[in-house]
């Protein structure tokens, strides 16, 4: 990864509905243009982010999507209305910050939640994207929320036991996000503490490779975050039919990407590397034997950075 860098540029941005959306820009002013996509959703922007890009070549924007980070009004607040946070909405986001910020085109990168963000985006407005680079794949398919919710329970059962008791109960063949979300929308504080503890536990327990998550520590991002995965993974990711950015991977053909993807990442065993580099043909899938999800694993940073660094050449400031 590159050095650490500071923002030249951070601000709010209204985006309607009563939200402002927090951004920075850091590198270089009259760089290639890039924006980075966070996963969750409702994780944040963090400082790590910046250092995917070459600073002397990338003028790199991070944002944190809406509720979460430090836009505003945020989720950890119950009584923060999230029927106004979908994906048509952060598309939507995305663009009014391309044009108030005068970039006309730029390469996206981001992983997970951020990947799916990063398809839809793309196959919405082609014309403003130079290239992607997306990793920890995920398409928002209903079998992707039912392997990492469900299909999981013989690898991690008495994790997953805690984690359904966590949700109400029932059977096997729950809702389990919408139970979450019930109780994260209790009118008992302890209630969506609790809830929030647990959802993030499972997060946790489904990464044994990894170390805990820092982030899970707080309370106020747990309850947030897990407010917003919950009303995302409970509604089909605001998406459409089941399997949408798979269909519409077409609308990608002539724009370039590298999708980078850890052989350990559970979230992969439902197929959606495989899948999505054979819907996009202008796509190069690169997987890494020894990572999982995150991007600690230094064949996973070596991957990520050789992709942007491929990609830093487009003409500055376009």
């Amino acid at each position: 990864m590159y050095p650490k860098v500071e923002p030249f540029a951070h601000g709010m941005l209204d985006v309607g509905d009563g939200n402002r959306v927090y951004w920075e820009q850091c590198g270089n002013p009259d760089g290639t243009p890039a924006v980075v996509l966070h996963g969750g959703p409702g994780s944040g922007c963090t400082p790590g982010h910046r250092r995917w890009f070459d600073p002397d070549a990338y003028r790199v924007v991070l944002l944190d999507q809406r509720n979460c980070g430090r836009s505003t009004p945020h989720a950890s607040d119950p009584a923060t209305d999230l029927s106004t946070n979908t994906t048509g909405h952060l598309i939507a986001d995305l663009e009014l910050l391309r044009g108030h910020l005068g970039i006309e085109h730029w390469v996206v990168f981001g992983g997970s939640w951020g990947c799916a963000l990063g398809l839809a985006y793309a196959q919405r407005h082609p014309e403003r994207v130079r290239a992607l680079v997306l990793f920890a794949l995920a398409t928002g398919r209903q079998a992707e929320v039912d392997l990492l919710t469900r299909g999981l329970r013989p690898l991690f059962p008495e994790a997953w036991a805690r984690f359904r008791a966590a949700a109400g109960g029932g059977d096997i063949g729950d809702d389990l996000p919408a139970g979450f979300a019930r109780r994260l929308a209790s009118p008992s504080e302890e209630e969506r503490a609790a809830a929030a503890a647990a959802w993030c536990a499972w997060e946790d327990a489904i990464l044994p490779t990894e170390p805990p998550s820092a982030r899970y520590a707080d309370p106020v991002f747990r309850l947030a975050f897990a407010r917003i995965v919950t009303h995302y993974w409970s509604q089909g990711h605001f998406l459409g039919p089941d399997g949408a950015l798979l269909a519409g991977a077409g609308r990608l053909a002539g724009i370039p990407g590298v999708l980078v993807h850890g052989r350990l990442d559970w979230g992969g065993l439902a197929g959606t590397p495989w899948l999505l580099a054979h819907a996009w043909p202008d796509a190069e899938l690169v997987i890494v034997d020894e990572a999982a999800h995150e991007t600690a694993t230094p064949g996973m940073a070596g991957a990520l950075v050789a992709a942007t660094d491929r990609f830093r050449e487009f003409s500055p400031g376009t």
